[in-house]
């Protein structure tokens, strides 16, 4: 179940962030919470942002990961084919489309795995060639 939208309304994108994760249910703001709290470990320069309806971070003013609530699962994106590939054993077993990984509510919140995603980000990031003006 994801939140609704009400969390688009607000001020600040920690303040829709907030809000979006109080109007989950509990066990889907717990799994949520752990996701953020590994994100936030793993890139604890990435601010809160708030995009598509959805939680958010960036890092240096560009967008760096996504994730979500749904009934069943938590979803955490973009996750870009390199990263796939780097990481396909540890990522075997968890359903994926795209570029979305997502984890069951009914199971741990793979923290560590989520850190490396995230830091695999953050390194591709910084390997993408700044715009031009």
């Amino acid at each position: 179940m994801k939140a609704s939208s009400s969390a688009k309304t607000l001020g600040s994108p920690t303040e829709q962030v907030k809000a979006y994760l109080a109007e989950l249910p509990p066990e889907s703001r717990r799994s949520l919470t752990r996701i953020r709290e590994a994100i936030r470990a793993a890139a604890p320069r990435a601010v809160d942002a708030f995009s598509y309806r959805i939680p958010a971070y960036r890092l240096d003013g560009k967008p760096l990961v996504w994730y979500a609530a749904f009934t069943h699962h938590c979803s955490l994106y973009p996750m870009t084919e390199s990263i796939r590939r780097a990481n396909a054993a540890a990522l075997e077993g968890y359903e994926m489309s795209k570029g979305t990984v997502r984890f069951p509510l009914d199971q741990p919140v793979p923290t560590a795995l989520i850190k490396r995603l995230v830091r695999a980000r953050v390194a591709e990031l910084k390997q993408k060639p700044k715009r031009k003006p």
